[in-house]
């Protein structure tokens, strides 16, 4: 069942064929993403005590998702992150058995705190959009960037934060990150979960691109 943006030609995903599907195997000495903090310890709630209201998700894949996880939760506003696997069609997947399916993050943040549209700005920074089904030396259709909207304002910040990113040069390529709708997600194993923080020295593909920034970047 093919999966396209609705307003971005070639950003959408058709059904893939098999490719390598596991194994974060790539580290690179990068930058510390700057202005960034541990997320806070609760949700916070509205003055009327709903919390739902107070937090948005966002769902983002861009690579092995141990590295994602570790640079997206430091951020400021960040309340919870995990880990796990969406945008394909096999049911019940596993780190050894994912077909299809892309390595993701799911975000819990504080929207008065962090913006959408300052998180895709990070996440953007963090790996490289431009490259087709790759980060690093991983390569396959579980390290594709794509992004899982919530919601429609969500795909439309999506779409212009993308249009801003390849007009303004900085970037090494035109970006090449699916935008589809929320899919389920199924969360990874528990030994994945905040796995760097457990092993600072394990795999990472993921670093800040210092010129990597769009003007006026609210970070």
């Amino acid at each position: 069942m093919p999966r396209r943006s609705h307003s971005h030609p070639g950003l959408g995903r058709t059904d893939r064929a098999p490719g390598h599907q596991s194994g974060c195997g790539c580290r690179e000495a990068g930058l510390t993403v700057e202005h960034m903090g541990e997320g806070a310890p609760s949700v916070a709630q509205s003055p009327a005590g709903d919390e739902a209201a107070a937090t948005e998700r966002a769902i983002l894949a861009g690579g092995c998702f141990w590295g994602v996880e570790d640079l997206l939760r430091r951020a400021r506003g960040v309340l919870s992150t995990r880990v796990g696997y969406t945008g394909g069609e096999m049911p019940d997947p596993t780190y050894a058995r994912h077909y299809g399916h892309a390595e993701a993050v799911e975000v819990t943040f504080d929207p008065s705190v962090l913006s959408y549209r300052s998180l895709l700005e990070l996440f953007f920074q963090i790996h490289d959009p431009t490259t087709y089904e790759q980060q690093g030396s991983d390569v396959g259709p579980s390290y594709r960037s794509a992004i899982f909207y919530t919601s429609d304002v969500q795909k439309e910040v999506a779409l212009a934060t993308i249009a801003e990113i390849e007009a303004s040069g900085r970037w090494p390529g035109p970006v090449l990150s699916e935008i589809n709708p929320e899919e389920i997600f199924w969360e990874a194993e528990p030994e994945h979960q905040k796995y760097l923080a457990r092993d600072p020295a394990g795999y990472s593909c993921h670093f800040a691109r210092p010129t990597w920034r769009l003007d006026g970047s609210g970070r």
